[in-house]
């Protein structure tokens, strides 16, 4: 199973929602090539918002399900060495959205804090199989 994050248009002042993309299967890369940053093909939903992925010449349908627990994305971050904004000079956490650790001052933890990047409480699934896309070639 293939999961990739998807990110949702956010309300401004909320925290940014993302969608696990499931598919059943593998993506293989021509050659050694790493997936990681390279494009691998394009989500679009239909009108009726059923969701729709093509991968080279196949193309996948899927739905999108609610996840029975959701994911919250956290960064770790240091406040000594962090050129964050929501961080002010006495040490309070200014943003709504990251928060203390429960570890004591004094164990050399050295202000680390944990900021939320997103929430996932969706994903969309893919479980069947991909279908080929043939275009109509009239012969002469």
């Amino acid at each position: 199973m293939v999961q990739l994050v998807v990110k949702v248009a956010e309300s401004e002042g909320s925290i940014p929602e993302w969608m696990l993309l499931e598919m059943q299967g593998h993506l293989e890369s021509p050659g050694e090539e790493q997936l990681a940053g390279n494009f691998i093909g394009d989500l679009h939903f239909n009108k009726k918002g059923i969701p729709i992925i093509i991968i080279g010449h196949h193309i996948l349908y899927g739905k999108v399900a609610n996840l029975d627990k959701p994911y919250i994305v956290l960064i770790k971050n240091s406040k000594s060495t962090t050129s964050d904004p929501s961080i002010s000079d006495s040490g309070d956490l200014n943003d709504s959205v990251a928060m203390e650790t429960d570890n004591p001052k004094d164990d050399g933890s050295d202000g680390i804090y944990y900021k939320v990047s997103a929430a996932i409480k969706r994903k969309i699934v893919f479980k069947t199989r991909p279908k080929p896309i043939i275009t109509y070639v009239p012969k002469k």
